[in-house]
């Protein structure tokens, strides 16, 4: 197997002394797609920033981590040549991080832009081949008819859908996801999970995947990762998260977990993504 995520000793302390992160050890390999999931506060997003190299780690702990064997930060430094590693890192945040003045395509296509000359970036040119590669993303999602749209035209879901089609085309190898489907309806949330477990199986990319819901992780991810106050205390298989596990791993605060129902499996089973044609004319005048 190969790793694709490797950490090693890494910590971060806030001003004030507050422990966020403590003696993260994780591996994860190539292909898997893991979900991480804790009550609010637990660490989650702080540590896929750290995975990302847009947060830095303790300098005196000698904190490592890499990506594909390469170093994204070590002892509260990130490397040199994180641009680089970053392009074969896709992130899909909570609040969607599109532009909404700006048509889905463009956002899409924002996902090239580590390949492209500078002038390209700055005048939103986007060659016939980097457009038709959008396109192809924005169908597998389910939303090329949407391709001209603003973004701010979208409903949650699908700029949800949006951003992970950007992370498609930017050939992203890791995509990490913090809680994509927190602010989300359940229809819109089986599809954003639907769309990540389809990317991880069919592009052989690894994904990690923060959630509050322990049901949605053990419907979609194999392995689960559990953190409590910044520390790793759970890493296994999903399936075995029983209620009275969850307890003796999180105490009163279990309660805030279970607390949230698995909202996607109520729904009855229908299609997911509808296929949709390639729409060119509109993309042309985007592109």
């Amino acid at each position: 197997m190969v790793t694709a995520i490797s950490i090693n000793a890494l910590n971060k302390t806030f001003p004030g002394g507050r422990k966020a992160l403590q003696e993260i050890h994780l591996n994860i390999e190539a292909g898997e797609m893991v979900a991480l999931i804790g009550a609010s506060g637990s660490g989650k997003s702080t540590l896929l920033r750290h995975i990302a190299g847009l947060m830095v780690g303790d300098g005196a702990s000698q904190g490592l981590i890499q990506i594909h064997g390469r170093t994204v930060q070590q002892n509260g430094k990130i490397a040199s040549d994180i641009r680089q590693t970053r392009a074969g890192v896709g992130f899909v945040f909570q609040q969607f991080n599109l532009v909404d003045r700006l048509p889905v395509i463009v956002n899409v296509l924002a996902g090239t832009l580590h390949k492209v000359p500078m002038w390209r970036s700055l005048l939103r040119w986007f060659t016939a081949a980097e457009v038709a590669r959008g396109v192809e993303a924005l169908r597998r999602v389910g939303i090329a008819e949407c391709s001209a749209q603003r973004a701010s035209t979208l409903s949650g879901g699908q700029q949800q859908r949006a951003a992970i089609a950007r992370a498609m085309v930017q050939g992203a190898k890791v995509i990490l996801a913090d809680e994509p489907i927190a602010s989300l309806d359940p229809e819109s949330s089986r599809r954003v999970m639907d769309i990540l477990a389809r990317v991880n199986r069919e592009d052989q990319c690894t994904v990690v995947v923060s959630l509050h819901q322990v049901n949605v992780a053990m419907k979609y991810c194999q392995r689960t990762v559990a953190l409590h106050q910044g520390r790793v205390v759970y890493d296994g298989p999903s399936v075995a998260l029983t209620p009275t596990l969850l307890r003796e791993l999180y105490g009163a605060e279990a309660d805030e977990i279970l607390a949230l129902g698995d909202h996607i499996s109520s729904l009855q089973d229908s299609p997911r993504v509808k296929p949709v044609p390639t729409w060119r004319e509109p993309l042309a005048q985007a592109a």
